[in-house]
């Protein structure tokens, strides 16, 4: 009797221009649940997937993960059950064409991949903002309180670091509030600090798992201190944000975006109407918009009442403080 051996099929996918998390799933989820619905070899090696198995099925899980990417691209979220239709969807040479032209004729959009979530541009401003955070080195972004300005920027450096492009996350503000002053608050350092940083940690805990974010503190993978902490130090291969930063002075201002060393990003986030200092100071996010916009290499971007992702209420009131004195600060 003649047999004949099934002609085997290897197939090579990149991975790059996407973040593998997003693909493959928190700790190889959807790897695991793909390879479960065939038979051939799938594995992941740097920055490609690799598929061996007999031809027909392994040009089949080919296009399966050419169509995921391509959904990824357009910032669709990949799950399971996202996964498990576009299996589904093989075995209909018909509807297979459909799906392929839907892909490739959608609009695509800025979207940030983190290990919990993914997170999609409310407006043209914020994909603006989460563009240009990817094309410059520096990136100034003044608005009011509700229009991303923070969680976007921490969300790109979670990316940035989950992806490897950079090895560690350094978030700092001024310790200025509302007129307070740190020596007449109780407890440590420590304790005095955190109350302020706490907008910071809740931006990350929305993105990575607490225990893990623990661990990335302790071993200085991601470190939250106030600007103060700044002086002196070269930071390199980092992704630093500067929050509230309406409330740091012309000085610290000069020094915190000096810190910035090779393979690097600064990102700038405040608000104007919202500076807290005393009048003698005046703020370095107010000064930088004269001293540093004739520089290509920094971007400003602008945000208003209308970028505002709070509830409608926040936005009214907001824009009735602008109509009023729209150059208070």
């Amino acid at each position: 009797m003649d047999t004949k051996k099934p002609i085997i099929g290897k197939f090579s996918i990149s991975l790059e221009g996407i973040e593998p998390v997003a693909l493959l799933g928190l700790s190889d989820e959807n790897l695991r649940f793909i390879t479960q619905h065939f038979q051939s070899h799938i594995s992941v090696r740097g920055d490609r997937i690799r598929i061996t198995g007999p031809k027909p099925e392994a040009e089949k899980i080919r296009e399966l993960f050419i169509n995921l990417i391509k959904a990824i691209k357009n910032c669709e979220e990949i799950s399971t059950f996202r996964i498990k239709k576009e299996i589904d969807n093989l075995n209909i040479p018909a509807h297979r064409e459909t799906v392929r032209a839907q892909i490739e004729t959608e609009p695509k959009n800025e979207c940030v991949y983190t290990p919990k979530k993914m997170i999609l541009p409310k407006g043209e401003h914020q994909a603006s903002y989460i563009k240009a955070i990817e094309d410059y080195d520096i990136v100034i972004a003044i608005g009011p309180a509700g229009t991303g300005k923070t969680y976007l920027a921490v969300a790109k450096a979670v990316q940035a670091l989950t992806s490897g492009k950079i090895s560690r996350i350094v978030l700092t503000r001024p310790a200025v509030e509302a007129g307070e002053s740190l020596g007449f608050l109780p407890g440590s350092f420590k304790e005095k600090v955190d109350p302020y940083m706490r907008p910071l940690y809740d931006a990350l805990y929305d993105m990575i798992s607490v225990d893990k974010i623990k661990r990335l503190i302790d071993e200085q993978v991601v470190e939250v201190a106030p600007i103060a902490y700044m002086r002196g130090r070269t930071l390199s291969d980092s992704f630093i944000i500067l929050d509230e930063a309406q409330n740091s002075t012309t000085i610290q201002m000069k020094m915190f975006l000096t810190r910035l060393g090779w393979n690097s990003k600064a990102i700038v986030t405040g608000d104007i109407t919202q500076i807290d200092l005393d009048k003698k100071n005046s703020s370095g996010l107010v000064d930088i918009q004269d001293k540093l916009n004739h520089i290509d290499d920094i971007k400003f971007v602008y945000f208003d009442a209308r970028d505002v992702v709070r509830p409608p209420l926040v936005s009214k009131i907001i824009k009735a403080y602008e109509d009023n004195n729209p150059n208070a600060i």
